[in-house]
């Protein structure tokens, strides 16, 4: 797997005349013209997009990491600000934001392009915050053995900011622990305190 671009959800590519045709019909029962000029090729858009927010359906997560490498360093290791874009499953409304994950190796590590491209196979399909942020986690535990991992998530929600409630600007923060970091509080704070700066 390599970029966003470079993988889509296939179920869609498959079924596409049928997005279409649902999509056509959403806009319909909304009121719409559907044959407007600005409408007209809205479906084949919408599915197009689906193709690409969708993809994480298509590629199983694990299988991202790809390659490890034997390496002796056992200390921290921190990728942080790994942007994401997800869709929230309550209300298929968009939730954003940044990754950030720190983990212990015990013999292997990954290529770090490999946690981000992870954090985008996670997201990319229908979530929520918390679950992704403990898949992140798990994935990490299981494929690299790592003596710990930590993973923070933070997220502006639009079902939060844009409807409901109506609060722009609230900033969802979730985190997992695993391991060491589960046990040891300083090494907790250490990871807290490396993402400030």
């Amino acid at each position: 797997m390599a970029g966003a671009k470079d993988y889509v959800n296939m179920q869609v590519d498959r079924n596409r005349e049928q997005v279409e045709f649902h999509i056509r019909e959403i806009l319909k029962l909304i009121g719409e013209d559907v044959e407007r000029e600005g409408l007209l090729e809205t479906p084949a858009r919408v599915a197009r997009m689906y193709e690409e927010i969708f993809a994480g359906y298509s590629v199983d997560p694990r299988d991202v990491i790809g390659v490890t490498f034997d390496e002796r360093h056992e200390e921290l290791v921190i990728v942080k600000d790994i942007v994401y874009y997800s869709q929230c499953e309550h209300h298929m409304a968009p939730f954003f934001g940044k990754a950030h994950i720190g983990y212990i190796p015990s013999g292997k590590i990954a290529g770090l392009s490999k946690l981000a491209r992870l954090v985008e196979a996670v997201s990319r399909r229908l979530q929520v915050q918390e679950r992704i942020t403990s898949q992140i986690a798990d994935i990490l535990d299981e494929v690299l053995v790592p003596h710990g991992v930590m993973v923070v998530v933070e997220g502006e929600h639009l079902c939060m900011c844009a409807r409901g409630v109506k609060k722009p600007g609230s900033m969802t923060v979730t985190s997992a622990v695993r391991g060491q970091f589960r046990q040891n509080p300083a090494l907790r704070t250490e990871f807290l305190e490396l993402l400030k700066r």
